[in-house]
């Protein structure tokens, strides 16, 4: 009987130990994951310095000729999606470890997550596109907060980029929310070298009066 006790007392401290080191492992990389997301973050903030270290020269034309508020703004959005995406990652694998360690069978597990994000995947394309697409508008500053810009939808000028949606505000005052997956093409006037359509030229005569053929007029007189 005692043997038994030991044994059952054995297997759960061995249980607990598997477990706290699964957690303070995934914990650990979680910090360290952090405080280097928070590094680049501060340092896409910082500006051209940052670009010009050679381990991130491949970035210097997306922060060339970027304003402070741009920078911020990007660096948030960055910052954000990387935590999100260590935060999932960590918490599936500790997972995975704590059941496996707890018993567990995790294969069946595995292959009801598989199908499960199959079918969520289908069902959630358009949501998937739309944050794909905010991404790499991001990354690649497509256009950002107080840019002009032109689609298929709309002209103003845009007041929030985020991940699923920006916001742009019409010529007209109305206020434009585009689905990021849905900007197929997009002009930005505030990037270039944009002139408006009349030039400076003067307005055509109102009455319709053709003004070298009354020069000619004044001529045969």
């Amino acid at each position: 009987m005692t043997e038994d006790i030991d044994t059952a007392v054995t297997a759960v401290n061995q249980t607990l130990i598997e477990v706290g080191i699964a957690v303070g492992a995934g914990l650990l990389v979680w910090v360290a994951a952090t405080f280097l997301i928070r590094q680049v973050v501060r340092r896409v903030r910082s500006g051209p310095q940052f670009a010009e270290h050679r381990l991130f020269r491949w970035a210097a034309p997306a922060l060339r000729a970027l304003d402070s508020e741009r920078r911020a703004q990007r660096a948030e959005t960055i910052g954000s999606l990387l935590h999100s995406t260590v935060v999932l990652v960590v918490v599936t694998i500790v997972a995975i470890y704590v059941l496996k360690a707890l018993g567990v069978d995790i294969a069946p597990i595995l292959t009801s997550v598989g199908i499960l994000g199959v079918a969520i995947g289908f069902g959630a394309q358009q949501l998937i596109r739309d944050f794909l697409a905010g991404i790499f508008i991001t990354m690649e500053d497509q256009y950002g907060i107080g840019d002009e810009i032109i689609t298929s939808e709309v002209i103003g000028t845009v007041e929030s980029v985020g991940l699923r949606i920006t916001r742009v505000r019409g010529e007209d005052g109305t206020v434009w929310y585009l689905r990021n997956g849905e900007i197929l093409r997009v002009g930005n006037r505030s990037q270039g070298t944009y002139v408006p359509a009349d030039n400076g030229r003067p307005e055509p005569v109102e009455d319709g009066t053709d003004e070298h053929a009354g020069d000619g007029q004044r001529a045969g007189e």
